[in-house]
């Protein structure tokens, strides 16, 4: 299957938190999308990897995801090696995405920067031919994404480019509390984080007011991009 869209994630709820708007804009549109988790977050303080499984498949339903997939990699000691771009390599070969989404550059969890840098250059590599992969034994095919953009995390960093997730602000939401154990459950047993308080979901709907300001509009999601990204109608801007 060809995806318009194809987004990577060190964890599961990445995108849910960043991106989710974005993906759900998309799909309205008639794109095909995705989510390729590198983790399945094992190492969460709270819940399990199973229910990390349940909760994404949830979320997905949510998003109308086209596909979704997990590499297996090393929650927390995952490196940024040949076996894993071969992976990510064989993912992007497989969807033929004409843009990628990937984590922030830099944020607080080491995770997310160090998937940054594994994807984007997995990207450049999936373009050239003389590196041979395959899948369920077929060769596959070079394809380099068009775009890879960065979404950003817990740590704020100025936007490159916005986009308008108003009408889908509340669906994003429901993305996000599809993952029970991570974030603000009163009836919770389990440990306190830096995630699982009410406060962090007033701060996820505060960031998103403050990207939506920036373009006059009431929610938004940010994003930073590796190269110049072009525009054919300057009036299309917002």
């Amino acid at each position: 299957m060809k995806l318009d869209i194809l987004a990577f994630a060190a964890h599961p709820d990445d995108v849910e938190l960043t991106a989710s708007g974005t993906m759900l804009h998309h799909k309205a549109l008639g794109y095909k999308i995705g989510i390729v988790d590198l983790t399945r977050g094992e190492l969460g303080t709270r819940g399990t990897a199973e229910d990390r499984d349940r909760e994404a498949a949830d979320a997905s339903k949510i998003m109308q995801l086209d596909v979704r997939e997990n590499l297996g990699m090393a929650d927390g000691f995952f490196e940024n090696n040949q076996a894993n771009k071969l992976k990510i390599i064989e993912a992007i070969r497989a969807y033929r995405p004409d843009t990628v989404l990937c984590n922030a550059v830099t944020d607080r969890h080491i995770d997310h920067g160090r998937a940054s840098t594994l994807v984007s250059e997995a990207c450049f590599l999936s373009g050239l031919r003389k590196i041979e992969t395959s899948r369920e034994g077929v060769a596959q095919e070079a394809w380099r994404p068009r775009q890879v953009l960065h979404y950003i995390q817990d740590r704020y960093i100025k936007p490159d480019l916005i986009v308008d997730i108003t009408p889908y602000f509340e669906q994003k939401m429901q993305c996000v509390m599809a993952f029970k154990t991570q974030f603000y459950d009163p009836s919770s047993a389990e440990p306190e984080t830096p995630i699982s308080g009410k406060d962090f979901i007033n701060y996820l709907e505060s960031r998103s007011r403050e990207m939506g300001r920036y373009i006059n509009t009431s929610y938004g999601e940010g994003f930073t991009v590796e190269r110049p990204a072009g525009i054919a109608d300057l009036t299309k801007l917002i």
